[in-house]
């Protein structure tokens, strides 16, 4: 799949408002004509362009964009996490054709709530709207998707889960893990900072391959607490780095897509394009 440059976000852009003007139309088949007429672009000219992100056709995308996909996911691209400890899809491996390792800070560093630390952070254009990325010196903190909520509330939301930290605006210093997720290729780092219940939550979501989907009572299961499906979506809400943590992958036993922190239309645009370059 041809790759789109981080140093593009006309592209990021482009691709964010045709997810958009897709999902506008609740299910609805658009032709391709009347979604590159409402981009201002010649039909061969969006195709191509959405085709080199997606790896498929708007037409074909459009599919994966229903509410009635999520079902279709649950029962041909269930995953067993069980399953897949098993062949070594746990906490580090590969996500998205993306080497990603990770750490859990220490118990004494989840509890001071970021005294003494300093974190980096910047925004970023995306196809699934500007991002708020925060980093360590050891790895990206945070990821946070703000269309939904407003650029204020999700700096609040992250900044909050670490009171005591030094911000400093730095962006170029996450340039290039932020690309690494982005362009899907490359290596990037996480530092987690969570209770011990949540990193085990958090592990648990990484152990979900690319293009599937599990349940949150799998989850519940795969953490030790089977009881426990409530605290798991509490755990999986507070995900603080998103798609590359992929709290986007858990979905309700019925197969209904669940809650997600920064917007349901996002987290329908992010599986629609997994499922794409799956297939």
């Amino acid at each position: 799949m041809a790759k789109i440059d981080q140093s593009e976000p006309y592209h990021y852009g482009l691709i964010k408002r045709a997810i958009e003007v897709i999902d506008s139309h609740d299910g609805k088949q658009l032709s391709l004509d009347d979604i590159a007429s409402e981009m201002g672009m010649s039909a061969a000219h969006f195709q191509r362009t959405f085709s080199q992100w997606a790896g498929v056709s708007p037409k074909r995308f459009q599919q994966f964009l229903t509410l009635s996909h999520a079902k279709n996911m649950l029962h041909n691209n269930f995953t067993t996490l069980d399953t897949a400890a098993e062949v070594g899809l746990s906490g580090t491996g590969r996500l998205h054709d993306l080497f990603v390792k990770w750490e859990a800070m220490s118990p004494g560093e989840f509890a001071r709530k970021g005294r003494g630390l300093t974190i980096r952070f910047g925004w970023f254009a995306t196809p699934f709207g500007q991002a708020l990325a925060m980093g360590t010196d050891r790895g990206l903190c945070g990821l946070a998707f703000s269309d939904d909520c407003g650029a204020d509330a999700a700096w609040r939301d992250m900044s909050g889960r670490w009171p005591h930290a030094h911000f400093v605006e730095n962006p170029t210093a996450l340039e290039k893990w932020v690309g690494a997720a982005l362009n899907q290729s490359g290596d990037t780092k996480l530092h987690l900072m969570g209770a011990p219940f949540q990193i085990k939550v958090w592990e648990a979501l990484l152990a979900i391959p690319s293009g599937h989907v599990t349940t949150y009572s799998e989850i519940a299961h795969a953490v030790g607490s089977p009881k426990a499906v409530r605290a798991v979506g509490t755990a999986v809400g507070r995900n603080p780095v998103s798609w590359l943590i992929p709290c986007h992958r858990a979905l309700r036993k019925s197969g209904g897509l669940g809650g997600y922190h920064w917007g349901l239309p996002v987290k329908r645009a992010m599986l629609a394009y997994e499922t794409a370059r799956l297939t």
